[in-house]
């Protein structure tokens, strides 16, 4: 069976990430991909200079259009830009209820520029936390949305993995900020579970724009077809590990540039 996915996020017209970052990995991994529009960003390799958002009663109006129609196996959400965005996608899930949905909870871009105003990261964890299955924050996203310190070693990620947890969701938090050789990921399926480090040796590369929106698409596509999340975690991993160390095929920019997501083909 090709799985359908659904990717709930912004637009990056250069490539990269958001919603044209998750359709390519989609279609990399097998999957046959459809999206709905949260916003719209003017942005390049070097950063953010614009970001519009799509009025909280259209984004319902494209999700129930598709939920209407086509059998969703997983939905992958990604930058939500606002509150009453935020309030109205986990209104949707709570009523549609897919069996599969991925939170990457998109706060800041690479470039340092703010996706989701401050003001929303309140109903992102209090509203829709609860009703997804799986979270991928990275230090700064897990802090932002626990209103603490950012993490700077693997026992402060053990703790706010746990209380992330504690929200409802599996949680894969990425470890990627603390530097070193390694990138260590670590995944709770809920609390009280054993703690799974998943590792992975780091790609020096400059193309490494995308990352995130690519691991949770990834991980979105391949888990309808993966025996437990972590076996999608695992393989999701290993997909970008490739992509990250085939970015420098690529020529795009000046600044962080894309992985490259059709690797294995060209």
């Amino acid at each position: 069976m090709i799985p359908n996915v659904l990717t709930i996020a912004g637009s990056d017209p250069s490539g990269g990430a958001g919603i044209q970052a998750d359709l390519k990995t989609f279609a990399a991994l097998g999957a046959y991909g459809m999206s709905v529009l949260t916003g719209l960003t003017a942005q390049n390799t070097l950063g953010v200079r614009a970001v519009m958002s799509v009025p909280a009663d259209f984004v319902t109006q494209q999700l129930d259009t598709v939920l209407d129609d086509v059998r969703v196996d997983a939905v992958k959400i990604g930058m939500l830009a606002d509150a009453s965005i935020v309030s109205a996608v986990a209104t949707v899930l709570r009523d549609r209820r897919p069996s599969t949905v991925v939170l990457d909870p998109v706060m800041v871009a690479k470039s340092g520029d703010r996706l989701l105003l401050e003001s929303a990261v309140d109903a992102l964890r209090d509203e829709l936390l609860p009703v997804v299955d799986l979270i991928t924050p990275n230090l700064p996203e897990a802090a932002d949305l626990l209103g603490v310190p950012e993490a700077t070693t693997e026992p402060e990620m053990l703790e706010q993995l746990s209380a992330l947890a504690a929200y409802g969701p599996a949680v894969l938090l990425k470890g990627g900020h603390l530097g070193g050789p390694d990138s260590p990921d670590l995944y709770l399926a809920s609390p009280g579970a054993p703690v799974v480090r998943l590792s992975a040796p780091r790609v020096t590369t400059t193309n490494d724009h995308g990352t995130g929106c690519t691991l949770s698409s990834a991980i979105a596509a391949l888990r309808p077809r993966s025996e437990s999340w972590e076996d999608a975690i695992r393989a999701a991993k290993s997909y970008l590990t490739d992509a990250l160390a085939a970015g420098d095929r690529l020529d795009v920019g000046h600044g962080h540039g894309p992985v490259h997501h059709f690797h294995r083909w060209y």
